[in-house]
């Protein structure tokens, strides 16, 4: 059975209006097609897997205390199919930060005496363009300085500086990185 022009012209129409509303639901998300911020609109939004946070959240991701995680233009924690993201003492997220898959970002710990108790810790910060590889675990009040490169499989358990590449468990700088340079589009 073909389709009618109109018919097809019918469906860009409404289209092209769910692609806007996706844009003022993802407004930090300028640089992400909207077609892949759309297949995260049903999970997120109507099935309400993750459907606190403001940003894009994987449905097979976990966030959990989303109000106390700032994130900034271009970043999405979660978005990544597997990650747990947990904001309890807060997390905030610099802008055009890249999350690998199954990254974990713990910002609370248990207390070793009373495992019903939390610690409180200064929240986790993460600058801008900075991207975590796959598997990487980022623990309580570290900080993340801007422009680096977490490998994957790393536990960041120190503050890392700024402008390194980093590896290992412990989490360590390992050599000095180039500034960012991002794609720019005509």
């Amino acid at each position: 059975m073909a389709l009618s022009t109109e018919r097809l012209y019918a469906i860009l129409n409404h289209l092209d209006f769910l692609i806007s509303w996706v844009r003022w639901i993802y407004p930090t998300m300028p640089s992400y097609p909207s077609y892949v911020l759309l297949l995260f609109l049903f999970p997120q939004k109507v099935l309400r897997l993750n459907g606190r946070s403001r940003w894009p959240v994987h449905f097979t991701s976990r966030v959990l205390y989303p109000e106390r995680i700032g994130v900034g233009i271009d970043s999405a924690p979660g978005m990544s199919i597997g990650c747990y993201i947990q904001g309890r003492n807060g997390i905030r997220i610099g802008n055009n930060v890249r999350i690998g898959p199954g990254v974990g970002i713990v910002s609370a710990n248990h207390d070793p005496s009373d495992y019903d108790k939390w610690i409180n810790t200064e929240p986790i910060r993460i600058g801008n363009n900075v991207w975590i590889g796959m598997n990487a675990v980022i623990t309580a009040g570290v900080t993340i300085g801007d422009n680096v490169v977490i490998g994957a499989n790393s536990v960041v358990t120190h503050d890392i500086p700024n402008n390194v590449v980093a590896v290992g468990n412990p989490c360590r700088p390992v050599k000095h990185k180039a500034q960012y340079q991002p794609t720019v589009t005509e």
